[in-house]
């Protein structure tokens, strides 16, 4: 439940406006990305912003189903313009100047770099076409904290295991304690 939120009227939405026992999907959302909080005591301001990867949008309770069908991807939207996510050819780059920079024994790189959905992890790779795919979350993320994962991820296209090879090489990036720190406190907050 989001805080200050007792006075939610419809009660806490992801990514479906329910209402009574009409159940409705807005388009263009993914299921477990957005919260709509209907307010009484809000009377004519719309807010949006994001909070623990979700985007929170609090409107007022007057207003119509239709209003609201109208209002809520627009607010969406809003959001997501403010969020620019760095092109896939830069992380090509970037995954490239990491292994140079802190691993440049590893020769393989990664043929493909993309944006995903992801839900339960902040990247993933495969080693037979070397592509890489990276959580859309990591996108608000710090430079640092990408860099980390991106690393990560790129090295698992030699070292497919956690083993101590892995490690040795994963620990050459200077901020891998703070990266990890931060995705546990994610991770931690996402639960709340």
């Amino acid at each position: 439940m989001v805080e200050g939120a007792a006075e939610i009227d419809v009660a806490k939405v992801i990514g479906k406006v329910i209402t009574g026992d009409i159940e409705q999907t807005l388009p263009g959302i993914d299921e477990g990305e957005i919260i709509v909080i209907r307010s009484k005591r809000r009377k004519r301001n719309i807010s949006a912003f994001r909070q623990g990867g979700k985007i929170v949008i609090s409107i007022p309770a007057r207003l119509t189903k239709a209003e609201e069908r109208e209002i809520v991807p627009e607010m969406i939207a809003k959001i997501r313009s403010k969020e620019v996510a760095a092109p896939e050819s830069e992380l090509m780059k970037m995954a490239d100047e990491l292994l140079t920079t802190f691993a440049p024994e590893i020769a393989i790189r990664p043929a493909t770099v993309t944006w995903r959905a992801m839900n339960e992890r902040w990247g993933s790779c495969t080693s037979v076409d070397r592509s890489i795919r990276l959580a859309s979350k990591l996108q608000q993320a710090p430079k640092y904290v990408l860099e980390f994962v991106l690393y990560h991820e790129a090295i698992h296209l030699q070292y497919a295991d956690h083993g101590p090879e892995f490690h040795q090489f994963l620990h050459r990036y200077p901020r891998h304690l703070e990266a990890e720190a931060f995705l546990a406190g994610f991770e931690f907050a996402d639960t709340i």
